[in-house]
This record gives C-alpha cells, structure tokens and sequence, in this order.
C-alpha cells in the first residue's frame, strides 16, 4: 500500500490527535488543512468539535465555512407562521416601510411586526429569541439564521414549524 492508502485508513473524519490516544502516528494523520512548514499549526475535526494545535490555527479554519458559522453564537429574532400567506403578508409590511428602501429593519419596528403577526410565543416578546448556539435550532432556521448578516432580515423561509422570516441582531464568541 501506497503512503495516501495508509493516510485514509488512520486520518479519516472524527480521527484526529485526541482520537487517536496522543501517539506520534495518529498525531500525524487526521490533520486539517495546515500545509507543511506553513506555520500555522493543525486543525482537527473530531465528533463535532474542533481540536487546534496553536492559536494561528484558527485561520486554518476560518477557511472552512463550518467553523466559521459554528463558533459564534446568535442572538435573532424572528416571526413564525402557520400559513404562507400570513407570513407573506407580515413579510411585506417590512418591505414597504424600510426594505424597498434598502434600509435595515430596526429592531423596534421588527418586534411590532412579531408581536402583531408571530404565532410563536416569542411574539410577545417582539420575537426575539435571544443568544443561541449553532446546533440549538432546527436545520432550515439554523442555517438561514447563520446566514443571515448582522443587521439584516431573511427572505421568508419554510422549517419544520411553519413560515418564518428573521432578523439577525448580532453575533459573539
């Protein structure tokens, strides 16, 4: 067997440094995108968690679009509901008062849009549903919310509980 067959066999996903008990062989495989001699360190990718062997190897994996949307978490706020029509409606409220502008929704206008229209209980509270982790929230609104920059409101979407549309109002560590 050739040096690659051997790399696949001991690297693969979810193997990395700590998966592999420390020893120099297993250290050696499994590494993220680090160049040799680049200086940067490894990053490793081992049961959802990213393993870094230096701080510089952090800009490894602002390469990978996967890290970048998981290490930050979210603070939103949305509406939801039940039928595309209504949520279509709410969606076009927004659009006449600041998006057709080209302005970003304020957060107190976007809470008295949820609070009239949002089936969802965090419509009493404008919407808003606070800090959350990347993982926390179901897959079609986890992936719209990260998606979304700080500041600006989704196109209306469809998840699992219905119409939604969202307004991201920050990002942390």
């Amino acid at each position: 067997m050739g040096k690659d067959s051997k790399s696949k066999d001991s690297g693969s996903k979810g193997k990395g440094k700590q998966a592999a008990g420390g020893s120099e062989d297993g250290a050696s495989k499994g590494k993220g995108k680090a160049g040799k001699g680049d200086g940067l360190g490894t990053c490793t990718y081992v049961k959802g968690l990213f393993f870094l062997s230096s701080p510089k190897a952090i800009l490894l994996c602002c390469r990978c679009y996967d890290l970048v949307t998981f290490i930050f978490n979210l603070s939103a706020r949305h509406v939801l509901c039940e039928k595309q029509s209504k949520i279509n409606e709410a969606y076009k409220k927004l659009q006449e008062g600041w998006l057709d502008n080209g302005d970003k929704v304020p957060p107190a206008e976007f809470a008295k849009v949820a609070a009239a229209y949002s089936e969802c209980p965090s419509g009493k509270k404008g919407g808003d549903l606070g800090w959350f982790p990347r993982g926390k929230m179901a897959g079609p609104f986890q992936e719209v919310a990260f998606n979304t920059p700080v500041g600006a409101t989704s196109a209306p979407f469809k998840s699992t509980h219905g119409y939604h549309f969202i307004l991201c109002e920050g990002r942390k560590n």
